[in-house]
């Protein structure tokens, strides 16, 4: 049975380099433009799910160098058009999970391998950005979203009838927990984008699960 890597070619010859340089610079014109779209008219979750697709697509078709590429052009497309502030704040997390996506999908790796590093790597960008925003702000972010989750802790144990005051461990405890179970959802959500987006236009990417091809009824 044939991986997604055994119908990816290892290395370019000299008659492929303009097509590389050709698709590395639209497809990291795509993602950033996706993303300089989804800045200035949000469109809730329906743009976000392709942030790391334009580069995990390069990774697919011309391996680790071009997706490299990929996300470092369009970091400085970024900084040109929206400040360097934004443009890391897209570079990570998503253009590197756009290479990491990438080299787990042409390395033929399940969904789980893909979905659970993604994960990971999805909430590290998701402290980095608090961190940046708060570095900028002057204000600690991280408060603020400790808040948030001890009135939403508290409000369960009023509906719960407990009488016991939650920890700030266990708030931090939660917090993390709701930012990864967040990232999880969304690298899901990424994979079956790929799996319908990709496969159509000849770079599959691996297949899922069997639970989820039973759902969504595809081979």
């Amino acid at each position: 049975m044939k991986t997604t890597s055994d119908r990816i070619p290892s290395s370019t010859s000299k008659e492929d380099k303009p097509i590389v340089l050709v698709e590395t610079a639209f497809l990291a014109s795509t993602a950033s433009l996706i993303w300089f779209i989804n800045y200035y008219f949000p469109l809730g979750p329906l743009l976000r799910v392709f942030f790391p697709v334009p580069i995990a697509l390069l990774y697919l078709r011309w391996g680790n160098r071009a997706a490299w590429m990929g996300a470092a052009v369009s970091g400085l497309l970024l900084s040109v058009l929206m400040g360097p502030t934004r443009s890391i704040l897209f570079v990570i997390p998503f253009g590197l999970m756009g290479v990491m996506l990438g080299g787990v999908w042409k390395r033929g790796g399940n969904w789980l391998t893909s979905i659970g590093l993604g994960s990971i790597l999805g909430s590290i960008g998701f402290f980095f950005r608090f961190w940046l925003l708060s570095l900028l702000l002057g204000q600690d972010l991280w408060i603020y979203l400790t808040t948030q989750v001890t009135e939403f802790v508290e409000w369960v144990f009023i509906k719960l009838g407990l009488l016991a005051q939650p920890s700030l461990p266990l708030i931090q405890a939660l917090a993390l927990v709701m930012v990864l179970v967040n990232n999880i959802v969304y690298l899901f959500v990424v994979h079956l984008v790929a799996l319908l987006l990709l496969d159509r236009i000849g770079n599959p990417i691996p297949r899922p699960p069997k639970w989820v091809r039973v759902l969504l009824d595809y081979e």
